[in-house]
């Protein structure tokens, strides 16, 4: 017997909000009790962010207006949305709700950046934002990304990744680089001691942190992690570079830098 289904509906959805989205979705189906339940403004209410609202207001996204709380949920999975001018990009973890950011190429601290003998600025068709960053010519290959941690879902683990492809004829680009720090706890030279070696194009080889494809056609490559406690460690900064080995480098495509729970 379905017991489920003979409680009240309001139960049952205050059941489901202690679980998590995951839970919900499998629960739906396996119990008629729980299908009505799982549709409920107040499961998918508790599964969103308490600021979501305020996040969405930032953007031009009219998703408040017509969706119920279950659409919007699912659409902040699967359709990231800009804010705070094009500059960041928000949407949600879909097993467990957290929230993710991509940080713009165009907010990225570049090294030479603004010098168009090194870097291109263009749109790209399969790119979030505006613009990314093409990399002409550099030796010295240094970028930044922060974010301010009492954005990012608490108590959580993040991962923070370089998002990128390559260009045709890339060069120059086999290791770099990369650690993630909290700016106001850990100086940037002892966070560089610690610093990970990355490879933005070898496939094969050496056991250096390598670079994935994604499901949205770009690739990405591990840059740190850090674990947010409480929200309040301040701005967290994720750095790439390559200026020990001042050799030519050219053919890289940023399009930002996602913090992205684990």
């Amino acid at each position: 017997m379905d017991y489920f289904g003979l409680l009240a509906e309001g139960i049952v959805s205050e059941i489901l909000s202690f679980t998590s989205p995951e839970d919900t979705a499998r629960l739906s189906v396996s119990s008629r009790g729980f299908n009505s339940a799982a549709e409920s403004d107040v499961v998918w209410e508790k599964f969103l962010p308490s600021d979501y609202q305020h996040i969405i207001s930032k953007s031009n996204s009219l998703l408040l207006g017509s969706l119920s709380k279950k659409e919007v949920y699912f659409s902040l999975c699967d359709s990231p949305i800009l804010t705070d001018g094009g500059k960041l990009s928000f949407s949600l973890h879909k097993k467990t709700g957290k929230k993710c950011f991509m940080v713009s190429a165009r907010e990225l601290v570049i090294s030479w950046g603004e010098a168009p003998y090194y870097w291109e600025w263009s749109s790209h068709p399969d790119s979030r934002f505006p613009e990314v960053a093409k990399l002409r010519f550099v030796c010295w290959l240094d970028m930044r990304g922060k974010i301010e941690t009492r954005m990012l879902s608490k108590k959580t683990k993040y991962v923070v990744y370089l998002v990128f492809k390559l260009a045709d004829g890339f060069y120059g680009l086999e290791t770099a680089n990369a650690f993630v720090r909290f700016v106001d706890c850990e100086s940037n030279n002892d966070a560089e001691e610690q610093a990970i070696v990355v490879s933005l194009s070898r496939r094969e080889g050496p056991s250096e942190k390598r670079s994935k494809r994604r499901v949205d056609g770009w690739m990405e490559i591990e840059m740190g992690n850090f674990f947010n406690d409480a929200g309040e460690d301040g701005d967290v900064e994720a750095r790439l570079m390559e200026i020990r080995r001042l050799f030519a480098k050219g053919g890289l495509i940023v399009q930002g830098m996602e913090f992205r729970p684990e």
